[in-house]
């Protein structure tokens, strides 16, 4: 689908906005104690005075009522500027299972965080239960009128800057691993949940979370009791949507940094862009991500037109590629920089380094090309 005028003016303002604030390593790293942070309060809060977060969010709960398409625009442009807010895309899915199962005051409290620039989180995984969350064993257990949890969450993104965590719990356990399962709202802050960073290859983004008779009244139910997995298995277009977009913005920053850097460096007396084996590099890249765009705004658009839940096929494929164009434009980049691409004043090192983990999360692209198969077969 073609971009309409207005939104083809909004991802140019969004670029202009980001080159602005945080388009040099030094910004960057004002942003963020020197790269350390994967978010920035900051900068949230800039987003969030122009309105631009949750802008795909409806407007009676405090969104910016616009469509899909408009978050993917908002979500590319923003990965591509580098941006550092990359727990808000946690916040957005979030934002999107509350609003298909919530309850009315919940949506009006994680849609009102999000715009306002605070976040959210989700934890499924654990220790024992990955790809399969039908293993999950954390345990929720009603006691008058609360719940009581106990047990540990892991691989939790954003969960140390979150105002609640979306936390899928094991109620029952007398049926099938597919039943039984509650999700439940927990504020960050609760007495009794801790949580420990996993320290990885970036700044601090995900974490450990333990529950030691964590309480919650029976009203932070999100949907029916004992009923999660039906709701987590429909629906999930758009959370794996949101992290094929970021993956084009990401994909298309690494082919900016590169084209300008083989434009400039110069071996054997020419710019080595001139050379055939750099330039048809180049070319790959550039058409992988434009059929790539394509896809994922054409899905997009379908989602506004209504089709979610039948776009199953299309967003796993979408998170799919656009994960993996991500990661192989960035390695791409990096090896036809040479040694400068492994320098952080240069970018790249650090792009490789955003780009290897999107085809793990959210669903691994393995899991993925499951999905897809079983569509087909």
């Amino acid at each position: 689908m073609q971009l309409t005028k207005a939104q083809k003016q909004f991802a140019e303002t969004i670029r202009e906005f980001c080159g602005r604030q945080c388009g040099t390593l030094a910004q960057r790293d004002a942003l963020t104690e020197g790269g350390t942070l994967a978010n920035s309060p900051q900068l949230l809060k800039k987003l969030a005075d122009l309105g631009w977060l949750g802008v795909s969010l409806p407007a009676e709960y405090g969104g910016g009522g616009a469509g899909f398409v408009d978050e993917c625009v908002f979500l590319e442009e923003t990965s591509r500027g580098l941006a550092p807010i990359t727990a808000y895309s946690t916040g957005l899915t979030a934002a999107q299972t509350y609003l298909k199962w919530g309850s009315e005051e919940q949506k009006h409290t994680v849609i009102g965080n999000m715009t306002a620039g605070k976040l959210e989180a989700i934890a499924l995984s654990e220790p024992g239960a990955g790809s399969d969350l039908g293993g999950v064993r954390l345990n929720a257990v009603r006691d008058g009128g609360q719940y009581v949890i106990n047990g540990q969450k892991t691989w939790t993104s954003a969960a140390h800057v979150a105002e609640h965590l979306l936390v899928l719990t094991r109620e029952d356990t007398t049926g099938g691993k597919h039943q039984g399962l509650t999700l439940l709202m927990v504020p960050a802050d609760s007495p009794g949940l801790e949580i420990r960073a996993i320290e990885t290859m970036e700044p601090h983004t995900v974490n450990d979370v333990f529950f030691t008779d964590v309480l919650v009244p029976l009203s932070a139910v999100v949907g029916q009791p004992r009923n999660a997995w039906k709701q987590l298995m429909r629906g999930l277009s758009v959370e794996r949507l949101i992290i094929a977009a970021m993956g084009l913005g990401a994909a298309q920053r690494s082919l900016d940094d590169v084209i300008a850097y083989v434009g400039q460096r110069e071996q054997f007396g020419r710019r080595i862009g001139s050379f055939q084996a750099v330039r048809h590099r180049i070319a790959d890249l550039a058409t992988d991500i434009e059929f790539a765009r394509s896809f994922v705004y054409d899905v997009a658009g379908r989602v506004d037109a209504g089709q979610e839940d039948a776009l199953a096929r299309e967003s796993a494929m979408a998170k799919m590629r656009c994960t993996e164009i991500a990661k192989n434009t960035a390695l791409e980049a990096m090896q036809m920089m040479g040694g400068y691409g492994y320098a952080r004043e240069y970018g790249m090192e650090g792009q490789v380094r955003k780009a290897l983990a999107p085809p793990i999360y959210g669903g691994t692209n393995e899991i993925q090309r499951e999905i897809i198969a079983k569509s087909l077969l």
